[in-house]
Order: C-alpha cells, then structure tokens, then sequence
C-alpha cells in the first residue's frame, strides 16, 4: 500500500490516538444464570474504559423490559455509558417515543437506531407497522426532534445490507441516516479488511464524514458464525473456515485461535488508521479481554499501579 494510501486510510478514522477507542455490545439475559454471566462480564471489561456499551433490543414487551432493566442497572451500579438499542419493527410511534421517553428519564443520552429484522425473520418481507416508522432513517429524525441532547448511532454495512439493490442505494440510505441527525455508523461484523477499507472509500466518496466504526465478531463458535453469515450476507473467507477446522470439540484451542484471528484483525486495522473499535461479545469477557489487552490496553487499576 502506497504512502498516499496510508495518509488516507488514516483520514477515514482520524489522525490515530496514543490507544484505541473501544466499546462493547452485549444483549440482556433471559435467565438469572445468563444475567450472573453478563454480570461477571460488565465487571471484566468495565477496567478498560470502553467509550459506551450498547445493550441490544429486540421486538415484543419482554425484550423490550429486560433492555431497560439491564440499561438501568448499568447507568445505577456502574460509571459506564450505556447506549441503549431501539427497533421499529413492529412498534407505533407512541410506543416508540415512550420507550425513548423511559430512557431518557433514566439518563441515557444514547441510543442506537435500527429498523430490526422483519418479523418473519431475516429473507421474509419488512412490513411497516401501520402507525410506526418507515425505517431507521425516519426513527433517527424523530429521536433527535424530540431529544436533540441523545447521541444516536445507527447501523452500516461493508457488504451491504442484504436488502438492498446494490452498494450506491445502500449508501444513500446510510447518508439519509446521517441527514436525520446520526452521529456514528457501526458496522456490521466482516471477516475481510478490505471490505472495510472499500466500503470507507465508497462512504467518503459519498460526502459522509460520520466515524465508520468496525464491529468486531470474536468467532466464539464457528458453526454460530457461518449460520449468522448464511442470514446476513457476510462473507467468510476460506482461510477463516480452515482455521477452525477439526476444533468443534476442542475448546481452548478453538479459543486461543479465535483470539489469535480476532487480533491480527484489529492490530492490521489499526495500522492502517483506524483507532475505534466496537467488540460484539456475546457476553463473554474472555477474547474481547485479550484482544484489547493486545491493542495496547490496560485496565485502570494496573495504571494506577
């Protein structure tokens, strides 16, 4: 890659900070053993300092209250910045708005804005709730017309999204989010760098100066991966597949490889400018641990000493 390349992979993200930014997803549990676990996780990572944790959303009421409990509990227990994720899939604008009304109440002052998978599930026809938002572009304008003090995030996608025509609708749609008042993209998860890179090149091209922040998949399990790629549309390269292969009933292995995959990853990222990274951890502290350790990160306390 030429200099001139270099100086403009750098310009995508920013000029690179002394350490990374980070952030994590988790999603809130169903069970009192699954919510121990995510517990157990907030209190290994929360050291490190992420920029926000986002909590994922999905349609129908329980869903919805075991978000808000676990947003609420983050904002009362921990000095973490939770940002809170919001779906108009199935909802009318008033529920939409009470819900962004509860959370502004309880000080999150971050959302992250997305349509949510059709109701038949992924491949099946998105119908508009008939008193609800058209998609996640109208749900952004609407959050910040009525709390303009909330950050709202919302969704981009290096290989496209799955439903749209081509890269140039898919872009387009991306910049009517940013029009609406979205302040960062996050990506969905990719496997191939140079998807991120083009997909940058692309979104620059466009006019769209909003941070692309790439979402990182430690692959905790190959079989749960290729079964989201099959649903998604991501690609998962040969080298990746044979990396894995012979390790489904071989744990630790399995787990030294995915952190050692998952950190050449970012490592390459950053040496190319890119200086924010969000972890999808699927609520497990260990790889993402290790991998922000290997970017460079300490948890506060170590400093402190």
């Amino acid at each position: 890659m030429s200099e001139t390349a270099l100086s403009s992979r750098a310009a995508h993200s920013g000029a690179p900070a002394k350490q990374p930014r980070i952030s994590f997803e988790f999603f809130p549990p169903k069970t009192e053993e699954m919510e121990t676990n995510l517990w157990e996780t907030i209190k290994r990572l929360a050291p490190l300092q992420p920029s926000f944790v986002s909590v994922t959303y999905g349609a129908g009421g329980s869903t919805r209250e075991r978000t808000h409990s676990t947003i609420t509990r983050i904002l009362g227990e921990t000095d973490l910045l939770p940002a809170a994720h919001l779906t108009c899939v199935g909802a009318s604008r008033a529920e939409i708005s009470d819900i962004v009304g509860r959370y502004h109440d309880v000080g999150v002052r971050h959302i992250v804005a997305l349509r949510g998978d059709p109701a038949g599930g992924m491949g099946t026809p998105y119908v508009t709730h008939p008193d609800g938002h058209k998609n996640s572009a109208d749900l952004v304008a609407d959050i910040k017309r009525h709390y303009p003090d909330i950050e709202v995030s919302v969704s981009a996608y290096p290989e496209k999204h799955p439903e749209s025509p081509d890269f140039d609708a898919d872009i387009d749609f991306l910049k009517a989010k940013v029009d609406a008042g979205a302040a960062r993209a996050i990506t969905q998860c990719f496997f191939d760098n140079d998807l991120y890179y083009r997909y940058v090149d692309r979104v620059r091209a466009r006019g769209i100066d909003i941070p692309i922040v790439p979402g990182i998949l430690p692959v905790q399990s190959f079989k749960q991966v290729r079964n989201f790629a099959t649903r998604t549309g991501t690609s998962l390269p040969s080298w990746l597949e044979a990396k894995f292969d012979g390790l489904d009933n071989d744990p630790e292995t399995r787990k030294l490889v995915a952190a050692t995959v998952a950190a050449g990853q970012v490592q390459k990222l950053a040496k190319q400018g890119v200086d924010n990274f969000h972890f999808y951890t699927m609520n497990r502290a260990d790889l993402v641990f290790a991998i922000s350790h290997l970017l460079g990160l300490r948890p506060v306390s170590q400093k402190a000493a």
